[in-house]
Order: structure tokens, then sequence, then C-alpha cells
């Protein structure tokens, strides 16, 4: 469960984002089953960070649903719950047999499924809004932000900063504006603050 607080604008003890974590161990691609509406914020992070682990994960809709996502989001309780697996239950010979055992499973495959998580909980706490506190884009060099020479910042970091800026508009998230830019959120952490530092953007409480 991930509960909200004052400090990101929930109210206390709000569930905004709850995950059951189910057949996680094995080696194979991870699946995502979605809330019954498929539209919460745990159906949008849990995407975001599968996509960018593993191409290959597997999506099902709450019509395959089958743990205890069932009651969670039933009419009136409506909680944010999705699922995160590897192989889904039910779908793997061993299940509820006596052969579902600590063989299905490896260290390996818990330990990809902790970084999952990590990385899920890691992209809620850094899903801030931001705006930006200049009008146009701003004159990086006289910042520090702009390369004197091409093998001073790696990649497109220059080009992937100045979309950060031009999409914190104090609308989106930076989970949307990852998604826009088709990047993992966790590559825009060290932007983000950079930018902060340099008073080129502020966070939309």
């Amino acid at each position: 469960w991930v509960a909200g607080s004052k400090r990101h604008g929930w109210p206390d003890g709000c569930v905004f984002c709850s995950f059951v974590l189910t057949c996680i161990g094995d080696d194979q691609n991870y699946s995502y089953l979605a809330s019954r509406k498929a539209d919460t914020l745990a159906d949008k992070v849990a995407q975001h960070v599968l996509h960018h682990t593993d191409k290959a994960f597997k999506r099902y809709t709450f019509l395959e649903r089958g743990s205890d996502e069932r009651q969670y989001c039933a009419p009136g309780i409506d909680l944010p719950v999705v699922d995160i697996m590897r192989t889904k239950y039910g779908c793997y010979p061993q299940y509820h047999t006596s052969a579902d055992d600590l063989s299905v499973i490896s260290s390996e495959g818990l330990l990809g499924g902790l970084k999952v998580m990590e990385r899920i909980v890691e992209a809620l706490e850094h899903n801030h809004v931001y705006r930006t506190t200049v009008l146009c884009e701003p004159q990086l060099g006289k910042r520090g932000l702009y390369p004197s020479s091409y093998f001073l910042y790696p990649g497109d970091y220059v080009m992937t900063l100045r979309n950060v800026l031009a999409y914190a508009d104090g609308t989106l998230s930076l989970l949307e504006i990852a998604d826009v830019l088709k990047k993992p959120i966790w590559t825009l952490y060290e932007i983000v603050k950079t930018l902060l530092e340099k008073g080129l953007i502020a966070q939309v409480d």
C-alpha cells in the first residue's frame, strides 16, 4: 500500500496506490493485471516501470482477475489496486499443485521483482508536478548547463533537459513528462534536481 500524506497533497491515510505482488519469483517475463477501471496512478506507474524494465511484459485486464484485487477493486470499495507478477497465477502447470514449490522460483527472479517495486516506489516519490520559472527557453550556457564540448554531457542530456523544461507547465506530473519523452522516469531525477538547484523550475504543491 502507498498511503497519501499532506506532503503529496493527499489527505492523511488516503490510499492512492496499491499493489498485489503474487507469483513474483520466477525467471519469466513480468505481468501486470489492471485495476477495474484501468486508469489509476497505480496502473500508470506499473505500466511505465514494467515497459522500461521488460519490453515483453504481459498485460491482463480486470476481466482476467483472480487474486486479492477482486475485493479491493469491487464497486463501493474501488481502491486503486493492480497486480504485479512474473508468470500469472493459473498460467503455469505447477500452480496450486504439490509441484508449486521453491523450485519454481529463483533468487534472481525475486531480486528482479524487488527492483521493479523499488523503481515503482521511487517513481511515486519523485512524481511531482513542476512549472518553469522563466518565460521561453532559458539561456543554458550562462547557467553552466550547456556543454562547451560535445563530449561534456552524455548522449542526449541537453535535449532531454530542454524537453523537461518544455513540458514543465504546471499541469503534467514527472511520470506524464517521462511518458511524453518515452524515457524511464528514473533517468529524469538528476535533471529535475539540477533544474531545481538552478531555479529554473519550481515544484507545484
